[in-house]
């Protein structure tokens, strides 16, 4: 698998740990993995705020994070890029 311009993220720390204030930097639609949901649906709007829950590992090669958007009480897997620290600013991806 090619990893095209994106590194493998798992050889470093995870960017998030559970319990950080995130927001999404995007709209994320449902992929198909989230029942009761429509592909396609939004299921996070730019701009909304959660916590990470947990950390995953995707193709062994990028961390997912867990996060709870706790307005939508839904949880969504995101990857790093889509998210912004809102705790530490500065540590943006």
């Amino acid at each position: 698998m090619s990893t095209d311009d994106r590194e493998i993220e798992v050889y470093k720390p995870p960017i998030y740990m559970p319990g950080a204030k995130v927001q999404s930097k995007k709209n994320i639609r449902n992929d198909g993995t989230m029942m009761g949901k429509e592909i396609g649906e939004v299921v996070v709007k730019k701009g909304d705020i959660g916590y990470v829950r947990d950390i995953g590992v995707y193709l062994q090669q990028f961390y997912i994070y867990a996060v709870e958007f706790v307005d939508r009480n839904s949880i969504v897997g995101m990857r790093g890029r889509e998210l912004i620290d809102l705790e530490n600013p500065e540590a943006r991806p």
